[in-house]
């Protein structure tokens, strides 16, 4: 299972990119993968052409009208069950014995 972080934006679109953003969430979304939403990024969790082909096709999603796109992207891959984008956490969180605020 692969976690991966990743964020996506065009470059030269002004100081605003909110509306490329909407458009990168909404291929996320209906991909149907676990995902969670960050101010900084992305979270999918998935197998790794899974994963890979959200990120593919949320740069289809921008190429046609955008000409520079700037991304980073980090992976974790772990052999084993999902789950991990939930149960990372509340490990932790069972070592502090209490909730995060996330």
């Amino acid at each position: 299972m692969v976690l991966l972080e990743f964020a996506m934006a065009p470059g030269g679109k002004g100081e605003s990119v909110s509306e490329y953003v909407a458009r990168i969430l909404d291929v996320i979304d209906r991909s149907g993968l676990p995902y969670q939403l960050t101010p900084m990024g992305t979270i999918l969790e998935g197998d790794w052409d899974q994963v890979m082909g959200v990120v593919t096709a949320c740069f289809k999603a921008l190429e046609p009208d955008c000409t520079r796109i700037g991304m980073n992207l980090k992976v974790d891959y772990r052999a084993g069950p999902a789950g991990r984008l939930k149960s990372k956490t509340e490990k932790i969180e069972q070592r502090l014995g209490r909730k995060l605020s996330t």
